[in-house]
Parts: structure tokens; sequence; C-alpha cells
């Protein structure tokens, strides 16, 4: 069952936040769901977008400046919270970069986050089906974008579900989690010690072992004064991870910019233009 929160009229289109109680996780989950205006007379695109660490379902929708775009192009947008909330693990909030808001789009094996931590399974399968059946909604028209741990999560998904999502892209995504602090923190707590398990998540391992998954191309946009650039993020990996697997890439470097979502914002409209080609045709 679906639980609306709030609801907020936005560019003649319905911009909502919600909850569930969830199975995977098990416990109560929230999203974000922004209809545009199209979708008040037929079912729409949907793209997904997964926020990063320390975000909630509202950061998108609020500092992404999406709506008004997705309006033009009639695009459905849905955001989940990044980690399941109150779970009652000892030191769960310890840190801003793993616990809460910290789920990193996979399913956690070791505990005693096994119990809750499932956000690749909660994102994959139970939110896109309650967004499909209680939103209009094309169910065979998803694509999946997300910032930072989210780019992470939005090219894994992607890569490990090309029948569900149509177009991927991403800003300043961490593409090689399982070489970088960020990700052998997580990967070492929710995965366990086994390096060789960690590569089934990690964007850059998963395109070596592929050819051309999504041949209509993918889109990155990065900063070059990004903090985290050198250390966590490791575009060049992902770069010549693609060019080994002979996929389009389009990794846009831009001067200046840096981690947030100024920078998020300045280039939103080409990535919802960038799916709105792939998922209107």
């Amino acid at each position: 069952m679906v639980e609306l929160i709030s609801q907020h009229v936005c560019f003649d289109g319905v911009q909502g936040f919600y909850k569930q109680q969830s199975k995977e996780t098990g416990l109560p989950m929230t999203f974000s769901v922004y209809q545009p205006p199209q979708a008040k007379h037929k079912k729409v695109p949907v793209l997904f977008y997964l926020a990063g660490l320390t975000c909630t379902e509202e950061t998108f929708m609020i500092k992404g400046g999406a709506q008004r775009y997705a309006a033009e192009h009639g695009i459905m947008l849905v955001s989940p919270d990044t980690s399941p909330r109150r779970t009652g693990i000892k030191g769960a909030s310890d840190s801003w970069d793993f616990g809460h808001g910290a789920g990193f789009y996979i399913d956690a094996t070791q505990a005693p986050w096994s119990d809750h931590f499932r956000m690749y399974s909660y994102v994959v399968h139970e939110l896109r089906n309650t967004i499909i059946n209680n939103f209009p909604a094309l169910a065979d028209r998803i694509g999946v974008f997300g910032h930072s741990m989210g780019g992470h999560g939005a090219l894994t998904l992607a890569l490990k579900n090309p029948d569900i999502y149509k177009s991927v892209s991403a800003f300043a995504p961490i593409t090689a989690p399982s070489q970088c602090p960020w990700g052998e923190k997580a990967f070492s707590n929710y995965l366990g010690s086994d390096q060789n398990s960690w590569l089934d998540h990690d964007a850059s391992a998963l395109m070596r072992a592929r050819k051309t998954p999504f041949p209509q191309g993918i889109l990155i946009d990065q900063g070059l004064d990004d903090q985290y650039l050198d250390t966590e993020l490791l575009p060049h990996h992902f770069e010549s991870a693609c060019w080994a697997a002979e996929q389009p890439l389009t990794l846009r470097r831009h001067r200046g910019y840096d981690h947030n979502y100024y920078f998020i914002s300045t280039f939103m409209q080409d990535h919802i233009a960038f799916h709105s080609e792939i998922l209107h045709k």
C-alpha cells in the first residue's frame, strides 16, 4: 500500500512524496514521484534518479531543477531514499559515508546489515513494481541516472538489468568502488572481505565483462574541480572499460565545477533530453 505524505502542483504536473512498507527492507521506505502534465491523459516513460551519500528522497526533487524539463519532455521522475532508516542497527548512524543514508544500491550479505540493507532489490524490483502498478507509467520505457553513490547505482543497476533500463546516465559517479575508500568501506561491511564478490557491484568491472550493452550510448558529466575526483570517483577506469567493451560513452569534463547540486542542476537539461530521446523512441 502506498501512503501519500504530501503533494504539490509543479510545472502543471504533480510532485508527490510517498511512503510504503517494504518487503525487501522490512521497514517503511519513502520515495518521491514527479508526474508531468502529460500523465493526466496517458502513461509516460519513467526515469529513476538515485541520489548520493547522505541524501533522501527529497534532495533531488528540491535541488535538481529537473521537473521543468521532465514536464517539457513528458517524463515521470522517481527518486527513492538512499537507504532504510531507523534500522536499530548499532553504529548505523555513526558515519556519513556508511549506514543510514549510504545504502550503495546493493543487497548486503553480511549481518547485521543483510536484514534491512537491500536497496538493489528494493529499487530494481519492489519500487519499480510499485510505480508501474500505482502510477501512469510505461513499464517498458524506464531509464536510470544518479549522482556520486547514486551514479554508481545507476551504472551498476543498468549494466545488470539492460532488459529493464533502456537508458542510463550519471553525474560524477563512483565508477570503480572496489578501488576507492568509499567503496572499500561500504563493500567490506555490506558484502564481506571477499573482494571478488565486490566486482559484481563495480561499474568498471561489470562493463569489462560486456560488449556494447547500451548501443545508444551512456552520458556522464564530471566536474574537474570535484574534490573527490582523483580519490573516490576515478572516471578513467570506466572510460577505459567502455573502450574495451566497445560501449559508446560521452564523458564530459567541466572546468570549475565541483561535486554539488549547482553542478548537477547546470547539466540537468541535457540529461533529461538524453533520456527522453531514447525512452520516447
